[in-house]
């Protein structure tokens, strides 16, 4: 077993969504990067949009931590792999610092991570330094670094919610609130980094704007211990797996995708918007995305959709995510009414709602095993197909989604992360 590493870190917590975590990471990830130095970049909790900005703000992958559906014995891997390399790691926390179970706090303490808390200072002056105050000390024992302000109108207005501070702490500077900085979103989160034109130019200007406002300075290392070492027992050498990946299926874990690797595996993407043939492939795996935006281009592309039919009626296996899944129907209706006829591989329909349909962890267990990971959806679906298990989640929120099966295709609202479960996921992907 290797000794511990040490390597600067915080976690970048608010108060509640909304305060423009993603922003201040980005910028932060982007202004030491700038300024020399290897930056890692980690997301709590399970999120495909914010790890794409983020990746592009620091240069390298972005992995999720998470102390149930990653589990902690795999979030330590991950850190204690990353201080390494790193001259710095940030960790974007999720919703709110004390908000879920687990939640941000409860990571950052057990990994012993200080909190650094991102305020959004906008209509706001001395109450800054009350709010400050409350997240930093509602729990005693959480490590904290310190506050940066978000959406800062003006110098004044800095230095209103600077001396707001009390009992020592720490003032990280401000971002202000520039239209060239904000980061544009839709009814899932963020916009993609991949249709941000100007993206590069928004993180510069984010990152200068913060460099102008605090000194950049490293903050005290973290101590990160090594991980038990595990390697799973299966093997998936010579597989060929084709991953759908364009504008309309983006939703990947990099760690589902590495942890295939590992095994063996061969992945080759292709494009159901833009492509007229599957690459030569043994499995599937379609995951989730933006479907309702392209679906009638996706309807439009005919030598597609034949080849993934005639993929599932060779019996090879095929794995669909809550998009991948609403691909696999028989058609899908957007919030405006439109409706186009798609693969017609899984029984049944499913029609876009204006509000959150289902937003929970899911635990699953399938005759593979067990995965664990999470649903998120503005879709509802109608089938006559009885489902072969359904999802549970540990906070008891919305969710139980069904998992559907027919042959060897498998399809669900639930977005697995494979490394939960190894030999069920490459179970699932094995011919």
């Amino acid at each position: 077993m290797s000794d511990a590493r040490h390597c600067p870190a915080v976690l970048i917590a608010a108060p509640a969504s909304g305060q423009g975590k993603t922003t201040v990471t980005a910028a932060l990830a982007r202004l030491h990067r700038n300024l020399g130095r290897k930056v890692r970049v980690f997301k709590c909790g399970p999120d495909f949009l914010d790890p794409m900005i983020l990746e592009r703000a620091s240069g390298a992958p972005v992995y999720q931590l998470d102390l149930w559906m990653i589990g902690a014995e795999e979030s330590r891997r991950l850190l204690w792999e990353a201080a390494g390399e790193a001259d710095l790691i940030l960790i974007e926390g999720v919703m709110g610092l004390f908000d879920g179970t687990p939640s941000s706090a409860d990571l950052a303490r057990h990994f012993g991570v200080p909190v650094l808390a991102v305020i959004d200072g906008t209509a706001m002056a001395q109450t800054f330094g009350a709010l400050a105050l409350g997240l930093a000390r509602y729990q005693p024992d959480l490590p904290f670094a310190g506050v940066l302000a978000n959406r800062v109108g003006s110098l004044r207005h800095a230095q209103l919610l600077e001396g707001s501070l009390t009992e020592g702490l720490r003032w990280y500077g401000g971002l202000s609130r520039e239209r060239g900085i904000e980061l544009p979103s839709r009814h899932l989160g963020l916009v993609q980094a991949s249709e941000l034109n100007d993206l590069d130019t928004r993180l510069d200007a984010a990152a200068e704007a913060l460099g102008a406002s605090c000194d950049a300075a490293l903050p005290p290392p973290v101590t990160f211990a090594a991980p038990e070492r595990f390697d799973a027992e299966t093997s998936l050498a010579g597989l060929r797996i084709g991953v759908a990946r364009d504008e309309a299926f983006a939703f990947t874990y990099g760690a589902n995708l590495e942890l295939l690797r590992n095994l063996g595996a061969q992945i080759e993407f292709f494009s159901p918007l833009h492509d007229r043939e599957l690459p030569v492939v043994d499995s599937l795996y379609l995951p989730g995305g933006y479907p309702e935006l392209h679906h009638h281009a996706l309807a439009a592309n005919a030598p597609m959709l034949e080849a993934i039919r005639n993929h599932h009626a060779q019996g090879k296996p095929l794995l669909a995510e809550c998009g991948g899944m609403l691909y696999l129907l028989d058609a899908l209706t957007d919030v405006a009414g439109e409706r186009a006829a798609l693969l017609g591989l899984l029984p049944g329909e499913a029609t876009m709602q204006k509000r959150l349909a289902a937003l929970a962890l899911q635990a699953v267990e399938l005759p593979e095993g067990t995965l664990r990971g999470h649903t998120y959806h503005h879709s509802l679906t109608e089938t006559a197909l009885e489902p072969i298990a359904r999802g549970l989640s540990p906070n008891g929120g919305r969710g139980n989604e069904a998992v559907y099966r027919l042959g060897r295709l498998t399809a669900s609202y639930v977005h697995f992360y494979f490394p939960s479960n190894p030999d069920a996921a490459a179970a699932l992907l094995r011919p």
